[in-house]
């Protein structure tokens, strides 16, 4: 059953990109302004990442699509929570869910493990896919940061 949800999430960030190639020619694509705000902590192999989507407009987005990247490979088996998927060793992707301009979206949260524990790592966030939407301001949605070992949060 695991398998099969992870398809059909991976599908439908695959099937939005198609729909966004189809666009007609000569319609100008809406313009949208996402960034994302949250904290991360690592103890030994273990990191927990909490951030908030938000939209600043000026067009609702349907859905959004953030990857999040580790410099450190991540363990084999990770249990991911809904609308979050792996797509590479170190790379995990989450859907944000529509965004309404000028709002926050809901929270999203994941544990992930690495593969062998780290003094530190570095977090990387952006958005892979703005819903069609044209983002004319990315370097609000382009985080890095750099967690150490302490189980301190990180603010971004």
């Amino acid at each position: 059953m695991r398998a099969v949800v992870r398809v059909l999430r991976v599908g439908t960030v695959v099937g939005a990109a198609f729909a966004v190639m189809g666009a007609a020619p000569g319609v100008p694509a809406p313009e949208a302004d996402l960034s994302y705000h949250g904290s991360v902590a690592m103890t030994a192999d273990r990191i927990d990442v909490r951030f908030t989507p938000r939209n600043h407009g000026p067009s609702a987005v349907p859905d959004a699509t953030v990857r999040l990247r580790w410099s450190k490979p991540l363990a084999d088996r990770q249990t991911l929570p809904e609308g979050c998927a792996r797509s590479g060793e170190r790379v995990v992707v989450c859907r944000t869910g529509a965004l309404a301009a000028d709002q926050v979206g809901e929270r999203v949260e994941l544990r992930v493990m690495l593969r062998d524990a780290s003094s530190e790592v570095l977090l990387e966030l952006d958005t892979v896919w703005g819903g069609g939407a044209v983002d004319g301001n990315r370097a609000n949605d382009q985080q890095r940061v750099l967690v150490l070992d302490t189980g301190d949060s990180y603010y971004f």
